[in-house]
């Protein structure tokens, strides 16, 4: 899905519309600036003449810690809606974001992040772009992860250890997934703990012999409330470096892994239909024996080729076969200037939602755009950097939907951001593919996603702009496209605009915003055109 950027009323920590915040954090090492803010939201179904109104009351903390040993920014908002409508219920929606990094000691550095948002649930069901009253196939999720990082030289080795734990939970749709007609209902994801070590040691080309060599390993393991589900890992690598220029090296690995993937079966009556909880998720057979959804073992790998033109210009491809077929993957950066630039980042590995989620998190910088979205929708798209060393990333392909099976995820993702006096930009576009794997629900059962792939396309683009030292205006566009191959293999379009104008006023902020959106569910499934508007109210303290 899509991250709305409006740097609405005294949002944009960086200070593009606040000179007097961009001087405190720039004399300070520490800014905390708690709000609260009171606005009214009018939205417009355009094709059914619907309207809603609602109030909402919200309040928040943004914080920057940014010292020799700690950086930390953070964002967070509690939102209260009051609807004016009594068919439509209140809604306490949290959103936010954290990342934090801090030096221990020479060599040791702890990395933690946190995210809370709304997005959907089901890749085949409703793409609501307005998330206010009862819309369906919308979750609430809280995710976070922590974890030590060492690394150090002892002469000509390089040692690196680090280790990662993260947690995700989602809650239930409260108003169902929007499927259309005879689409089989999944499992919906309840939560995962997910843990994961990895260690390396290496020679740089030319220390000990004429090319590099590197030994690495990683075990992960994540256990997931649905089904008992359980994910399980060892992986071992040995890679040779050789420079062939002053630019350009070739590299080839070889490697070991076995990974396992199951659950346990679902309960069920004694019409043998699958028994369900309260939020519509299967509760366990305990007594089932663990099935294997995948399973495993053997050798992989690749080599490719290192560019590296110049100190801000990095490009890396690797090619070789892993998990049974043809894998690419690579990188490439390109920093134009010190508040410019644009990476792209190519993937192919097996996942898990938690795990995917964890690790897109971990990627990104600790220093980030953070927008202020007075409707909500903040956190599941692109978070832009900035700083063009660290431009940010993308979400979307892991919040394409929440999948609770294994999956095998390949795709690209490209991000740039930029700063160019009073304008901001950025950009995001991707492609993402991902292939199921799920144990045999066994005769009885009938569908399995097992073998089916779903996929999607999405891009994002934002720019602001400073009218002078207390005012500026923002504008935002989303396009989406995901293609599911489960059940009818409904495909779904979305797409958004929304523009906005703010005043900061001493500690008092004013905004106006406005939207327009539309999705289409094919194959006679739902479809909206919807306006949203708002006008609100803030004060920093």
């Amino acid at each position: 899905m899509r991250d709305r950027i409006f740097w609405i009323a005294g949002s944009v920590l960086c200070g593009i519309a606040s000179p007097a915040l961009a001087q405190q954090q720039g004399d300070r090492a520490v800014t905390v600036s708690p709000y609260i803010q009171i606005g009214q939201v009018l939205t417009a179904d355009l094709r059914n003449d619907d309207v809603l109104t609602y109030s909402t009351v919200s309040a928040g903390v943004d914080a920057n810690v940014n010292t020799r040993r700690v950086q930390v920014q953070l964002s967070y908002q509690y939102e209260h809606r009051f609807s004016w409508d009594d068919d439509i219920g209140d809604d306490d929606i949290h959103s936010g974001i954290a990342r934090i990094g801090v030096a221990l000691a020479p060599g040791l550095s702890l990395e933690a992040g946190a995210l809370a948002t709304r997005t959907r649930s089901d890749i085949r069901g409703a793409a609501p772009g307005i998330l206010a009253g009862n819309v369906a196939n919308i979750s609430q999720l809280y995710s976070a992860y922590a974890g030590p990082t060492y690394t150090n030289n002892f002469g000509p080795l390089a040692v690196n250890a680090a280790y990662r734990v993260g947690y995700t939970k989602v809650e239930a749709p409260t108003f169902g997934t929007g499927l259309l007609p005879g689409e089989p209902a999944l499992d919906l994801y309840d939560d995962s703990l997910n843990h994961l070590v990895t260690g390396s040691i290496g020679t740089r080309p030319g220390s000990v012999l004429p090319v590099g060599l590197t030994l690495s390993g990683a075990y992960t393991r994540e256990d997931a409330g649905q089904l008992d589900q359980r994910f399980e890992g060892y992986f071992g690598r040995a890679e040779a470096l050789l420079p062939v220029s002053r630019t350009l090296a070739l590299t080839a690995g070889v490697g070991y892994e076995a990974i396992e993937s199951g659950q346990r079966d679902p309960l069920r009556n004694a019409n043998g239909t699958p028994v369900l909880d309260g939020n519509g998720r299967f509760v366990t057979d305990e007594s089932s024996p663990r099935r294997l959804g995948y399973d495993i073992d053997g050798i992989f790998y690749d080599a490719g080729v290192l560019w590296r033109p110049s100190p801000r210009t990095s490009v890396q491809l690797r090619v070789g076969e892993r998990y049974g077929s043809l894998s690419v993957t690579g990188t490439a950066t390109f920093q134009m200037s010190a508040s410019e630039g644009i990476q792209v980042n190519l993937y192919d590995s097996v996942q898990t939602f938690g795990r995917q989620l964890t690790a897109g998190l971990a990627a990104l910088p600790t220093s980030f755009n953070t927008p202020f979205d007075g409707f909500g929708d903040q956190y599941n798209g692109c978070i832009f950097g900035t700083q063009g060393g660290a431009v940010g990333g993308c979400l979307n392909n892991i919040f394409q939907s929440i999948s609770t099976a294994t999956f095998r995820a390949r795709g690209v993702d490209a991000v740039y951001a930029g700063t160019f006096g009073a304008t901001r930009l950025g950009a995001g576009a991707g492609y993402a593919n991902r292939r199921f794997f799920a144990a045999d629900p066994g005769p009885d059962a009938g569908f399995t996603i097992d073998g089916l792939s779903d996929q999607s396309y999405y891009l994002q683009t934002f720019a602001a702009y400073a009218l002078g030292r207390n005012s500026g205006i923002t504008a935002d566009v989303y396009v989406n496209y995901f293609d599911s191959g489960i059940g009818l293999g409904t495909d779904i379009w979305g797409a958004g605009a929304t523009a906005a104008y703010f005043r900061q006023i001493g500690r008092l902020n004013a905004v106006v915003t406005g939207g327009i959106y539309t999705f289409d569910q094919e194959g006679g499934g739902q479809s909206d055109v919807s306006a949203q508007g708002l006008l609100g109210l803030g004060y920093r303290f």
